[in-house]
């Protein structure tokens, strides 16, 4: 069964927010990115120093069922946060098939973002703006053996 956390967005105050957040619920992060980590993006343009260091993605487990992820945005590549776009609910399937499903499911009538594909981070990830304006991610992890195909 699929499970749903959270996703947070800020402008540059990820790594600092998260940081709070693990002072407050403990543990250690699960993951965390920076974008100057990502392989280049065709198109898009260049990053400044600031932006290279801010946080693409980072996952802090608070439960066995529940994980908080973040991330900043980069203002070149024409995201900007505004209060009500600045978390997405993130489904974790179980497969690549009940990524497919749902993914297909809840983004009928909506706007795809980034459609479901393979990732350099090794999972199955898409993203997508439903036709009632709540933003979702569907991410399939990949068994660390297999990795992206």
């Amino acid at each position: 069964m699929a499970k749903i956390n959270i996703y947070l967005t800020f402008e540059g105050q990820c790594e600092a927010a998260f940081e709070f957040y693990r002072s407050v619920f403990g543990g250690t992060f699960g993951y965390i990115g920076r974008f100057s980590e990502m392989p280049p993006q065709e198109g898009a343009p260049p990053l400044s120093e600031e932006e290279a260091n801010r946080i693409m993605h980072v996952v802090l487990p608070i439960s066995h069922e529940t994980s908080l992820y973040g991330s900043d945005v980069v203002g070149g590549w024409g995201q900007s946060v505004f209060v009500g776009n600045n978390f997405s609910i993130s489904i974790t399937a179980d497969s690549k098939e009940e990524a497919d499903r749902l993914f297909n499911g809840l983004s009928s009538g909506g706007t795809i973002t980034m459609p479901l594909q393979d990732t350099f981070w090794g999972a199955y990830y898409g993203m997508f703006i439903d036709k009632f304006m709540i933003h979702w991610m569907v991410n399939y992890d990949y068994p660390q053996q297999h990795g992206a195909e």
